[in-house]
């Protein structure tokens, strides 16, 4: 297989470490095989101990699979913290020791701020924060990246490479990750939310469900390709569809009536607000259980 190299600051990677082995690990470990950024040799995971899930990995993409943790950390130039949040405590506190100054420390785990994992490692670490969302697993994500003052650019452009395998991404700052959460990392179940809606509409009004769907997810593909490369705000291509005393007018109206939008609006607000409460929280017990190791 071909390989991509990393020309980031002139340097290649040669390593990439996984802790956890759930879903959203391996949506990005497939998009950073099968666009060539590494080969399945050089990326690493482990899990707490679902071995059954490591062969599974291991037979998709070739990677390889390690519950020591110096043979996972040995010239790794990065490992990606995708454990389930309420493990993490136990996960850094075995694998600091391992740590090296070089190594970027990437974090997915929702509302676990780098402060706190620096804390839990007991020292300064480069760390960078990902907020992908489920859309990874087509290579569709909307990835905010957000990188502490010991990241490097070349770190950063490393962490962007990795995570433009799987979508579109931008970089935040720390404190907009939770609003980045209600928006977009929340923002796939919205979608299906609406969809449900329609296909509900679509069987009141006799359409059969297997063409009903084909029908919405083509009507969502298309408007999302209109936003993407018209230069016209969302508005302005909802009035040029919106003829005066016409079906598509009939049908806002009602939305209007019920406050939709308003609704929306509503909504994110509260998924951002519940993110950073939940971070909060989070890190308020991951403090109290953790034992810092000292440096």
């Amino acid at each position: 297989m071909e390989i991509k190299e990393n020309s980031i600051g002139g340097k290649r990677m040669k390593k990439l470490v996984f802790i956890g082995a759930g879903a959203m690990a391996e949506a990005l470990m497939s998009g950073i095989i099968e666009n060539k950024l590494l080969g399945g040799g050089q990326v690493w995971v482990t899990n707490r101990q679902n071995q059954k899930r490591l062969d599974q990995l291991k037979a998709s993409y070739g990677v390889n699979a390690s519950y020591k943790y110096d043979e996972l950390f040995r010239d790794a130039d990065a490992v990606i913290l995708a454990m389930k949040p309420k493990d993490a405590a136990s996960a850094i506190a075995e694998f600091t020791p391992f740590l090296t100054d070089s190594l970027l420390v990437i974090s997915v785990l929702a509302g676990v701020s780098s402060e706190t994992i620096e804390k839990a490692a007991g020292r300064q670490l480069a760390v960078a924060r990902a907020m992908p969302n489920t859309s990874a697993a087509v290579n569709k994500s909307a990835t905010a990246i957000s990188t502490n003052e010991r990241v490097t650019e070349t770190q950063k452009g490393l962490a962007k490479e990795l995570f433009d395998t799987v979508g579109l991404t931008a970089f935040v700052k720390e404190q907009q990750l939770d609003a980045v959460t209600g928006l977009s990392g929340s923002g796939p179940a919205y979608i299906y939310y609406l969809v449900e809606a329609m296909e509900k509409s679509a069987a009141e009004i006799g359409i059969e469900q297997q063409l009903a769907k084909a029908l919405i997810v083509q009507t969502l593909l298309g408007a999302a390709e209109m936003l993407t490369k018209s230069d016209k705000d969302p508005k302005q291509l909802r009035m040029e569809v919106t003829s005066p005393g016409g079906t598509t007018e009939a049908g806002v109206s009602i939305l209007e009536k019920h406050g939709v939008q308003d609704a929306m609006v509503a909504c994110i607000m509260q998924a951002a607000a519940h993110s950073r409460k939940m971070g909060e929280m989070l890190s308020i017990e991951l403090n109290k259980e953790w034992q810092p190791i000292k440096s």
